[in-house]
């Protein structure tokens, strides 16, 4: 499901201003996923409308406007900002004489770039399978398929069949291997709880700065990037924190709304380890203007996950991008702390951070 790389990557966006709030997508955000995945924005096509149309997602007005468009100056991919579905896409493509790629092709593109452990690319591979089980139908994916005709069983339909059946017993192989990569994680996370060291558990809305954080916690050298999803793969090291011992320190993938269903349940596995954490840091942009929309969309996740009656400690980060906030720790009418205000990059306020975990893990360690 890679994206071709051709017309130096240039890229038509589409986006839809829908009436409906449930259906607000963030332009910028899709620009930023689009900027990840490698490709450049050349156009960006806006329009509103109050319902997608069942044929072509938007109205023939706008789509005759694209056309006309892409004869001046073609692109090498269309992206929209919404979930298509497999008859929307094909009668886009069709028209346009492009490929069509909808939000959720987008983000599992860029995990498909991103993975790099054995695990995330199996995770990515089985997410992908499972989105592409629901593409499969007749005259899309094989031309000879066009010769069996309506309602008529010829080479195209075998084929289909054939594509379906080969899906399904390599989804089969992919969960019979995360399975044994979940047993082993267990049997790592049992051991940790017998020699009863923390596990604390870094979570967040993506490009919040939590490989920062867990770089600055552990002197590490995680990769970092101001892009979207620039971690992917866990990871996990032993950190000390003064006055309390050792703890387990885990870096997860970022999270974004609206997230593939199949890729949050692909990614369970990994996200084990948030659920079996002692206590979850919620990561959060503070220079961010849109923060609490992502922190509601972070919470709605953890939620999905069944994580979210764990201890959670709030870290509003880059307060080294306001001017005039400073480090802070706010605490709850019980004296325990629920947010440090903090920056991973300077490390301004880590100390408070400290004594946070060193209040919220003592009774966790012996």
């Amino acid at each position: 499901m890679k994206i071709e790389s051709k017309l130096e990557n240039n890229a038509l966006l589409i986006h839809v201003n829908f009436n409906a709030t449930e259906k607000i997508e963030d332009l910028e955000e899709f620009k930023l996923l689009v900027q990840s995945s490698g490709l450049i924005p050349q156009h960006v096509v806006q329009t509103t409308r109050n319902t997608p149309t069942a044929k072509y997602f938007i109205g023939t007005g706008k789509l005759t406007e694209i056309k006309e468009l892409l004869n001046h100056d073609p692109v090498s991919v269309i992206l929209v900002n919404h979930n298509l579905s497999p008859a929307q896409s094909r009668n886009l493509e069709a028209a346009l004489g492009c490929r069509v790629i909808d939000r959720t092709e987008l983000i599992l593109d860029i995990f498909a770039q991103r993975a790099r452990t054995f695990e995330g690319m199996l995770q990515v591979e089985l997410a992908q399978l499972k989105h592409l089980s629901t593409r499969l139908v007749r005259g899309w994916t094989h031309l000879e398929r066009q010769k069996g005709g309506i309602g008529l069983r010829g080479p195209g339909e075998a084929q289909l069949e054939t594509d379906r059946r080969l899906i399904k017993k390599r989804i089969s192989t992919i969960n019979a291997r995360l399975d044994k990569v979940a047993e082993q994680r267990n049997q790592n996370r049992r051991a940790r709880q017998n020699q009863r060291t923390p596990c604390v558990a870094l979570i967040g809305y993506t490009n919040a700065g939590k490989s920062t954080l867990f770089n600055r916690l552990t002197r590490s050298e995680v990769y970092v990037a101001d892009q979207l999803f620039a971690t992917l793969d866990p990871t996990s090291r032993r950190c000390y924190i003064p006055e309390l011992g050792n703890i387990i320190l885990i870096d997860t993938v970022g999270f974004i709304r609206h997230l593939p269903p199949d890729l949050v349940k692909a990614f369970k596995a990994t996200l084990e380890e948030t659920i079996q954490a002692d206590l979850l840091l919620h990561v959060i942009d503070q220079h961010d203007p849109k923060r609490h929309e992502q922190k509601e969309a972070v919470r709605d996740i953890i939620d999905e996950l069944g994580a979210g009656d764990l201890p959670m400690l709030e870290v509003y980060n880059k307060i080294d991008l306001l001017p005039g906030t400073t480090a802070e720790t706010y605490s709850d009418e019980n004296g325990k702390p629920v947010r440090v205000q903090l920056s991973s990059r300077s490390g301004e306020g880590i100390p408070l951070l400290y004594a946070a975990l060193k209040d919220l893990l003592s009774n966790t360690v012996e």
